[in-house]
């Protein structure tokens, strides 16, 4: 089972342009802003809208063409949604059991298929509720189920943990994980927490504005981001610029000096807990110091995120302590201080 999709259409001001193939057992992750284009391919490939030019194969079956779309119904896929999207006028087990009932199998054979299914997904007893009765997560997971039942040939998961709290997010996101571990068809993520795409999946791509702007490893996407939405998902700060051996000049003007030789093109990478800042100038080698204000500060675990503007944009995590003794309010101007050795380089 393999999925080989190249689509080009247009949606309102959205120009989608998207090539992508997805191996037997893989799970891609289509990362990206509001607007980028990733329902839109995702509907695309169920079949909810025929792309204006392009060609989709799943296991080896021209699902569109040109002159050819295979209708929604005639998919072998399953679909799992932000919100669980169970029917509230039929069981659970019912829920489970839909595909394999408009699919002509016997209501005795779809329900205990159904039911062996909701014991794999941890909700053993529970097929006579009605969707109502479940909890947030216990739906999700029965919303899995469903579209598991019928051994689908591709899996699409459109958001499928953001309507979860924290907590049940964790437990949820766990079990989805060893459940794609042993699907045997292609599945596609459509997330916007980088969280989900690192945990759960083989490769990424990231979409902006219809368009592929990054590809890779989870580990090589989060390592070396190559646009500034990828940068603020993993927490960088990226800084594009001109290497000039252990000098980068920054395209907005300012130096930065790195631990290794650089030239041409690069990107220098500062991660948050690089940063560090004071009240007042520090005294030192520090060879990477610069004036800043800082313009936002969100609390991030056990630190405040602190975003910072001037002659280098950074973002700075420092402990709640420290944000509280320097008075760290927005529009406090402090002095950010960055170890040559601490920064990442880059080509781009």
């Amino acid at each position: 089972m393999s999925l080989a999709a190249s689509v080009d259409t247009r949606r309102g001001e959205l120009h989608l342009r998207l090539d992508v193939e997805v191996a037997d057992g893989e799970v891609l992750a289509l990362l990206g802003p509001n607007g980028a284009g990733k329902s839109t391919f995702v509907r695309v490939l169920a079949g909810l809208l025929r792309p204006d030019r392009g060609r989709v194969v799943v296991d080896g079956e021209v699902w569109d063409d040109e002159g050819t779309s295979r209708p929604a119904h005639r998919r072998a896929l399953g679909m799992v949604f932000q919100d669980a999207l169970l029917f509230p006028h039929l069981s659970v087990a019912d829920n489970v059991a839909f595909g394999l009932r408009t699919r002509g199998v016997r209501r005795a054979e779809a329900r205990a298929t159904a039911a062996g299914w909701l014991t794999r997904v941890g909700l053993d007893g529970l097929g006579d509720r009605r969707p109502a009765e479940l909890s947030g997560g216990q739906a999700q997971r029965a919303a899995l189920a469903r579209a598991l039942v019928g051994d689908p040939a591709l899996l699409l998961l459109d958001e499928p943990l953001s309507a979860l709290d924290a907590r049940t997010r964790l437990t949820v996101r766990a079990e989805l994980r060893r459940h794609l571990a042993g699907f045997r068809g292609s599945t596609v993520l459509v997330t916007h927490d980088p969280v989900d795409a690192m945990a759960l999946a083989d490769r990424v791509v990231v979409l902006e504005e219809g368009r592929v702007v990054q590809a890779g490893t989870p580990a090589e996407v989060a390592r070396r981001p190559r646009t500034d939405y990828v940068a603020r998902l993993v927490g960088l700060s990226l800084l594009p610029g001109a290497g000039e051996g252990r000098l980068v000049r920054l395209d907005g003007g300012a130096a930065v000096t790195v631990a290794e030789d650089a030239r041409g093109p690069v990107f220098a990478a500062v991660r948050p807990e690089s940063v560090a800042l004071y009240a007042t100038r520090p005294d030192g080698s520090t060879r990477n110091l610069w004036r800043e204000r800082v313009v936002g500060a969100t609390p991030h675990g056990a630190t405040v995120r602190c975003e910072l503007d001037g002659e280098v944009p950074l973002v700075a995590d420092v402990t709640a302590t420290s944000f509280a003794e320097m008075g760290l309010a927005p529009g406090a101007e402090v002095w950010a201080g960055v170890k040559a050795s601490e920064i990442a380089v880059y080509a781009r």
